[in-house]
């Protein structure tokens, strides 16, 4: 079993800053891309940054400038720095990561982390 358990959310103010962070857990041989997703309410939910396992990394237009992902492969963990927060940033992001087991290879997604950018 996989599971990717997400952390670092909550309320910060307009301008502010937050990193998030996800663990990947498990019987994993090998990660390949890993990502970050956010839902807005009633919006569908929406790529914000991906990081392949080697090359250039790729950002929603909306957060170029602000966000930088990363990632430990040694941890099997990937990084989200958020800065210059604003009201629209507010969501649930969801981590995501192609990784490979034993016997398959699979997406998986954290359960979501809540990030409310509110004065």
């Amino acid at each position: 079993q996989v599971q990717l358990v997400e952390s670092g959310g909550g309320l910060v103010q307009p301008g502010g800053s937050l990193r998030l962070s996800c663990a990947a857990a498990g019987s994993i041989l090998g990660i390949n891309a890993m990502g970050w997703y956010r839902q807005a309410p009633g919006k569908q939910r929406e790529l914000v940054a991906v990081i392949p396992s080697g090359g250039s990394t790729n950002y929603a237009d909306s957060v170029k400038g602000r966000f930088t992902i990363s990632r430990d492969n040694a941890k099997n963990m990937v990084y989200l720095q958020m800065n210059s927060l604003k009201p629209e940033d507010t969501a649930v992001y969801y981590c995501n990561a192609d990784i490979w087991t034993i016997t398959s290879r699979s997406r998986y997604w954290g359960q979501g982390t809540q990030v409310t950018v509110s004065s």
